[in-house]
């Protein structure tokens, strides 16, 4: 069937897939965190935001933009290196209202005006490893002999959103599932978000040595 759509050995692409959504990963940990600390509204706003960046970072794999990043050095520092810093920065913020401000203000009410779609984005746009994966192993399974090698981007393209749906649904009310758990447990809460604050300032260092 996906043959005919210019689209090869398709459940190893299923399984592969699979693997590398559930991977942990700044925008996963993201999304996670948005839903537990301001609920299932924000958490698919932040999910949205994955979507339309895994959407652009395909649309750029077509056009052979990500292959130019990817080949051309300056232009991959670049990325790595503004990667690093945004995912640096959201760590220092997320430990600053934790322990800081938190303990500044013990009535905190949730951040107005967040913006979760556009962090999420940028999370998505600013990731090296995401250029690799649509460079090196999303291509792997089209076959450029067919004559519309956009629609079987489509395709997959289309895998890739509907897998990643039903993940990021799962962290978002598994994330809010915890909120009510950590409500009445205010150390533990302190504790798991200066854990995620410590894990976006680690993919910052690890991206910043990214070879």
């Amino acid at each position: 069937m996906f043959e005919s759509l210019g689209v090869i050995n398709v459940w190893t692409y299923l399984v592969g897939l699979f693997f590398i959504i559930i991977a942990p990963g700044p925008n996963s940990i993201y999304v996670l965190r948005t839903g537990a600390s301001r609920g299932i509204g924000p958490g698919y706003r932040a999910a949205l935001g994955v979507f339309v960046g895994d959407a652009l970072l395909i649309f750029c794999a077509y056009l052979g933009v990500a292959s130019l990043i990817r080949t051309t050095p300056l232009l991959f520092t670049l990325v790595r290196y503004l990667g690093a810093i945004y995912l640096l920065y959201l760590g220092v913020r997320i430990l600053y209202d934790n322990f800081v401000a938190r303990a500044q203000k013990h009535n905190a009410e949730p951040v107005q005006g967040e913006n979760y779609f556009g962090k999420a984005l940028t999370l998505s746009l600013t990731n090296p490893k995401a250029i690799l994966f649509y460079v090196s192993f999303f291509v792997q399974f089209i076959d450029f002999n067919y004559a519309h090698t956009w629609l079987s981007y489509l395709v997959l393209a289309g895998m890739l959103e509907a897998m990643s749906f039903v993940y990021l649904t799962l962290l978002i009310f598994g994330g809010t599932l915890m909120a009510r758990f950590f409500q009445r447990k205010i150390r533990l809460a302190k504790l798991g978000n200066g854990l995620i604050g410590l894990f976006f300032m680690g993919f910052a260092a690890r991206l910043a040595t990214l070879s």
